[in-house]
């Protein structure tokens, strides 16, 4: 099964794609998590991402697909894969259409973690990380003792900027203007089902699980 999980910045997809991945017995590939692979290893594709990188510009579309091709070549891929952070944008969703056809394999789903704007907002603002040790905190789901200081080692706490709520709101209206149009591209084939990600971590993973397992018929 080959499965890809969209979702705006602060849905989980990362945690419900490791989830489905240890069910079905899949690899889960996050595309953040392949870019610092590829730059750590130094290989073709890694060096010319880093580049980009370095000069302050958006990694090509091309780069991007090229490293989810090397990474679906591999064996451990042979049965399937859950994808998390990929396709991106239009460009990168023709691309691996482009991919799988030229593997004669077939997409079988897309799961999107549908989150309203202000839940995420209130997700991703929560966080605060010890200057001192970087262990991670939320002011909600995982509180501190004491709201200023690290439980471990005594550090002060921070919210980096990325977290702040007129931050997270800029993260969003990215994520709108070049991931959302996904949404109708992957409708338009019957691809797409649509998860409540607004629930607790527990239910959220049902909820996948069980459209997963709809898909896997």
């Amino acid at each position: 099964m080959i499965l890809v999980l969209l979702g705006p910045p602060g849905a989980g997809k990362g945690t419900q794609a490791e989830r489905l991945a240890e069910e079905f017995k899949l690899p889960h590939v996050a595309s953040g998590d392949l870019f610092r692979e590829n730059m750590k290893n130094k290989t073709e594709l890694g060096l010319l991402a880093n580049r980009y990188i370095v000069e302050g510009e958006l990694v090509p579309d091309d780069v991007t697909i090229a490293m989810i091709r090397d990474r679906l070549e591999r064996p451990d891929c042979e049965n399937g894969v859950i994808l998390d952070g990929f396709p991106r944008t239009l460009a990168q969703a023709e691309g691996f259409k482009d991919i799988l056809a030229g593997m004669d394999r077939t997409l079988d789903g897309v799961l999107y973690i549908a989150v309203p704007d202000e839940e995420l907002v209130r997700r991703l603002s929560g966080r605060r990380i010890c200057r001192r040790c970087q262990t991670p905190y939320h002011i909600q789901f995982n509180p501190p003792q004491n709201h200023r200081v690290c439980d471990i080692c005594a550090g002060v706490l921070y919210q980096r900027e990325d977290d702040k709520p007129e931050t997270v709101r800029a993260r969003l209206n990215v994520y709108r203007q070049q991931t959302l149009p996904l949404i109708d591209f992957y409708c338009q084939y019957g691809l797409l089902t649509e998860v409540d990600g607004s629930g607790d971590i527990e239910t959220v993973t049902a909820a996948l699980s069980e459209a997963a397992h709809g898909l896997n018929k």
